[in-house]
């Protein structure tokens, strides 16, 4: 009878197996890819933002709804503890000037070669290319390059993601599984996702330009931050901070000069000389880049004038068609109900089994938020799965 199993080789099964396998149980960790943390990988192509340095107490309201459920379990691993853990895997991390931490190596490779070999070390062994397929009588099945196999364990974390990047192995099969075992489930949407916008052909030729030092509010959530045009539409930190208000199809309003008071901007454009263009006047007065002043003329076509204008520098509204696809999204929103798990994150309907990352119902911006929730997770499901055994 195996000990301790452990379903999805992302950031949270390998710290719930870290955990097992500390607590002197023998873990087997199994993966449908045939190779372990490929999402985690992906994400530090562009450096692997492990956590943010900043106050706990502004860290932990970045979780939203979720952050009283959370609040435990990110006290028990909060951002410094990502830190110190990178270090003793011997991955020295810094901070950069918006407090975002990435190793040094500024790729994920280097920290998942000491996390595995740590892994191996403590006795842990891997099995790639099983496909999880329920169960039947209370057995776990799987569907694995020898055939068909069945596992029994004492206990077992289910780390499996959501349903966003299912080329990576986040592809929500799971759900029904559970939902067939009377887990209450709350419905995939999409978490961290770009905005679809429906272009004139005068914004071809911006595509892939970055938009930098905007403040985006929708209702009362507001960010501070940047984005990229692209031929989808808008994507990036600045537009996931506050994709989850966008679900609802809200309006989003562009501050394309936040650090300028709405005054300062009606001056400028007051004292434009005759022979000056208005699209002269508002690069050379005030700074616009061209990408902000296309986007300027491709949401408020034509252009008022005066104090009008001025408003709409500082907030023009944005139109959108909805959300990306979610399975190009970063994250998800939706899984396991916070209902179904107990304060350990077992499944009440299902004695023995544990949830961690992004299966269960919370979600968190990028930044270093959501992968350190993951790693939260993972250890709170793992410690406590050690203690169930």
């Amino acid at each position: 009878m195996t000990d301790a199993l452990v379903i999805g080789a992302g950031p949270a099964g390998l710290m719930a197996a870290y955990e097992l396998a500390k607590a002197g149980r023998q873990v087997v960790v199994v993966d449908a890819k045939p190779s372990v943390g490929r999402k985690l990988l992906m994400a530090g192509k562009s450096g692997l933002n492990l956590t943010k340095d900043e106050a706990y107490e502004r860290f932990l309201p970045q979780f939203g709804d979720s952050a009283g459920r959370l609040g435990d379990i990110l006290t028990a691993f909060d951002n410094s503890a990502v830190q110190d853990w990178a270090r003793d895997l011997g991955q020295p991390v810094f901070t950069g000037s918006s407090g975002r931490v990435f190793p040094k190596a500024m790729k994920s490779s280097p920290l998942l070669r000491a996390w595995l070999g740590q892994l191996s070390d403590l006795g842990v062994a891997f099995r790639t290319r099983w496909h999880w397929q329920g169960w039947q009588d209370g057995v776990l099945q799987f569907s694995t390059p020898a055939g068909p196999q069945t596992l029994s364990p004492a206990v077992t974390v289910l780390a499996l993601g959501g349903a966003s990047w299912s080329r990576l192995g986040s592809d929500g099969l799971w759900a029904p599984w559970l939902a067939g075992h009377g887990v209450e489930l709350a419905p995939f949407a999409a978490a961290n996702a770009g905005l679809v916008v429906d272009w004139t052909p005068h914004m071809a030729r911006h595509f892939g330009q970055p938009v930098k030092g905007v403040g985006l509010s929708v209702g009362a959530v507001h960010s501070r931050g940047e984005f990229v045009v692209t031929q989808a539409g808008l994507e990036g930190g600045g537009v996931y901070t506050v994709s989850a208000a966008l679900r609802t199809g809200a309006p989003l309003m562009l501050d394309l000069m936040p650090d300028w008071p709405l005054e300062r901007i009606a001056t400028k454009l007051r004292h434009r000389k005759s022979k000056t263009t208005l699209t002269n006047h508002l690069r050379k007065a005030l700074q616009l880049t061209p990408v902000k002043l296309a986007l300027l003329q491709e949401f408020a076509h034509p252009l008022p004038t005066g104090d009008a204008l001025a408003k709409l520098i500082k907030a023009l509204p944005v139109k959108y068609t909805g959300l990306a696809p979610m399975d190009g999204a970063i994250s998800t929103a939706g899984g396991v109900a916070w209902g179904a798990v107990d304060s350990g994150l077992m499944l009440n309907a299902v004695p023995g089994v544990f949830v961690a990352g992004e299966m269960l119902d919370w979600e968190a911006p990028t930044g270093g938020y959501l992968l350190t929730g993951c790693l939260a997770t993972g250890k709170w499901a793992g410690r406590h799965g050690a203690h169930y055994i």
